[in-house]
């Protein structure tokens, strides 16, 4: 038992060490184009938001250069596997918010909510940690309603990619993969909505990921993984 507690000790210590160095030149390899003007426009802006993608979009988004380097907030689960993600964002200059955005999460929403209010940004993987996969609640549009933040839905396609046997499909690009990212319009929520527009808001922004990344892969001319599970097989109705 202690032996394979010390593999695991050096084995996040090595990952934490060298994946983000990889990670870094692997990223320099893809090809990668964007859609979506208005959403871009805000993402690079100074204005607080709150970008939503899947869990399972993590890595490939980390990385890229507009994202990188802002010292954005990552909302990122108290958890192993959400210790192992929180070491790798840090040393690409995220800034990390350890908790849910489930309303008992009560510290994480109380550190989200003065970061936006300090016209910080965040982003948040409404499926994660644990899924079920492209599952949303109506965490994020509570957190939207009551920051004033708009939220901005990032999809992202790849022709080549490795993809775990993971709940969430994990997607690691491979080198010199061509990678789609969708930017979508910004989604506001009043100060005013009640909980059942909220759910509304919720379901909408799920529709618009699902929408986003089905149209990035078309415009790869790839099929999709959104309907598949971890072994690959695609479900059926």
């Amino acid at each position: 038992m202690q032996k394979r507690r010390w593999r695991r000790a050096i084995g996040s210590w090595l990952l934490t060490l060298l994946a983000p160095l990889l990670l870094r030149a692997l990223a320099l390899t893809w090809r990668v184009q964007r859609r979506g003007e208005r959403g871009f426009a805000l993402l690079r802006s100074d204005r607080p938001w709150v970008v939503a993608m899947w869990h399972g979009r993590m890595l490939t988004l980390m990385p890229l250069r507009w994202h990188c380097g802002r010292d954005i907030g990552v909302l990122v689960s108290p958890s192993d596997d959400g210790a192992l993600a929180k070491q790798a964002l840090e040393r690409f200059r995220y800034r990390i918010v350890r908790g849910s955005l489930s309303r008992a999460g009560a510290r994480a929403l109380r550190e989200m909510h003065e970061l936006l209010a300090a016209q910080g940004q965040l982003v948040v993987t409404p499926d994660g940690p644990r899924g079920p996969r492209h599952g949303i609640n109506v965490g994020i549009a509570w957190l939207a309603r009551g920051s004033g933040s708009p939220i901005l839905p990032v999809g992202v396609a790849v022709d080549r990619a490795w993809r775990l046997r993971s709940w969430d499909r994990f997607t690691i690009p491979k080198p010199f993969a061509r990678l789609c990212v969708v930017y979508g319009d910004p989604v506001e929520v009043g100060a005013d909505a009640t909980d059942t527009e909220l759910e509304v808001v919720a379901a909408r922004v799920r529709d618009e990921l699902l929408a986003q990344e089905r149209a990035a892969f078309a415009t790869l001319g790839v099929a999709d993984d959104l309907d598949s599970d971890g072994a690959g097989r695609r479900h059926t109705p």
